[in-house]
């Protein structure tokens, strides 16, 4: 293995870099004026349980700073990957419960650790495209998680108008400090079904689109932005 490798997956480097990256967008989510729709109905239904939280991968940067930790826990399920890694580390120093899933994991094991989560009280954080995409589209695991939980789904967008786009197969929404952000929470007002056949997936992988859609879009039309990644 090389050293660039070894070091990629050295918990002390992980570490150092995670704490970097937190000082970096607590200082983005501190210089922002944020707007803030649909939080409400997300505590709401916090109060009732836990809830299935979707996003765009490209959306994903600031989540845990606007993840209402006083209500409820939030287990965001990561890849092994050092990026992925250190994307948990930062979500780990906000006081949320990030969960590792290793590619090896069989998709009934995968399930259980989310129903482990569950029964804990947390609501699992989850990008419909990650970790490599399509992007933009629903993968299979929202719609399997959602089916075999029967919890609440919930759609989540922030945008900014200070902002870079890394260059990313899902162009990555890179935010810098100042200016205007917004934030949507938004419910998806469907359930998947428990014995959903080929047919009735696949309209809800499409209801599922449209609302992940709806939500990014309406983050960058509070701000005057034209519908981004």
């Amino acid at each position: 293995m090389s050293l660039g490798k070894r070091l990629a997956k050295s918990p002390a480097v992980i570490r150092g870099v995670g704490g970097m990256a937190h000082a970096w967008l607590a200082r983005c989510q501190r210089r922002t004026d944020w707007q803030v729709r649909g939080e409400e109905d997300l505590r709401a239904a916090l109060a009732r349980g836990p809830v299935l939280l979707v996003l765009r991968h490209s959306r994903l940067m600031l989540g845990p700073f606007h993840w209402p930790r006083d209500a409820a826990d939030l287990s965001s399920l990561h890849d092994t990957s050092p990026i992925a890694r250190i994307a948990g580390d930062t979500h780990r120093r906000r006081g949320l419960t990030p969960v590792a899933m290793s590619a090896r994991l069989s998709n009934l094991a995968m399930s259980r650790m989310v129903m482990d989560r569950m029964r804990a009280g947390a609501s699992i954080g989850i990008t419909a495209d990650g970790p490599l995409g399509p992007a933009g589209e629903i993968n299979d695991p929202p719609l399997d998680w959602a089916r075999i939980t029967g919890a609440p789904v919930f759609f989540y967008a922030y945008s900014t108008e200070k902002q870079l786009r890394a260059k990313s197969w899902d162009k990555l929404l890179l935010p810098r400090p100042g200016g205007r952000g917004a934030v949507v929470f938004r419910a998806w007002e469907e359930t998947m079904p428990r014995r959903a056949d080929a047919a009735a997936r696949e309209a809800a992988r499409a209801s599922l689109k449209a609302g992940l859609d709806a939500t990014t879009a309406e983050a960058d039309a509070l701000l005057g932005l034209p519908p981004g990644p």
